[in-house]
């Protein structure tokens, strides 16, 4: 059972989903269930992530946020953080259940590669999307790679 739920969880970390809109693209990964039966306080994800020039320019900074679609429950929230090759960054969703992400954060380090973290405070299960996208250092989006997750339990 828990090689198949790695599996499905795997497979919906792998499906990117990309947004256009008329000043930037975001990916995301949406709608993924952590620890189902809401019994491991200590779950984490953790995947890598990288950068590129897609001929829109060279990267220069990784963006994440996470937004926790989960009803609210005390001393549970859901963070994310970004690891890059000298720094990190860390934001929590503050508010479970409502319809605002986490604040944004970010790292300057270009095509990276940078490990994305995701997780949680303690027991009870969580459905989050986490938002993450590659920009110059204009802020136009640039070449983005899908998660290549690495753990997820």
């Amino acid at each position: 059972m828990k090689k198949i739920m790695q599996q499905l969880v795997l497979a919906a970390l792998s499906m990117v989903t990309l947004s256009y809109g008329t000043m930037a693209s975001a990916h995301e990964v949406t709608l993924v269930t952590m620890d189902a039966d809401g019994t491991v306080p200590g779950f984490t994800g953790y995947a890598v992530i990288g950068c590129y020039d897609d001929g829109n320019g060279p990267p220069d900074h990784f963006v994440v946020q996470i937004k926790d679609h989960s009803p609210p429950q005390d001393n549970l929230l859901l963070s994310a953080q970004i690891i890059g090759k000298k720094n990190a960054a860390n934001t929590t969703d503050p508010i479970s259940g409502d319809n605002e992400s986490s604040p944004e954060i970010e790292i300057s380090e270009g095509a990276g590669p940078y490990l994305v973290l995701v997780n949680k405070s303690g027991p009870g299960e969580r459905v989050f999307t986490l938002t993450y996208h590659c920009h110059t250092a204009n802020h136009v989006h640039t070449g983005t790679d899908e998660p290549n997750v690495l753990q997820f339990q």
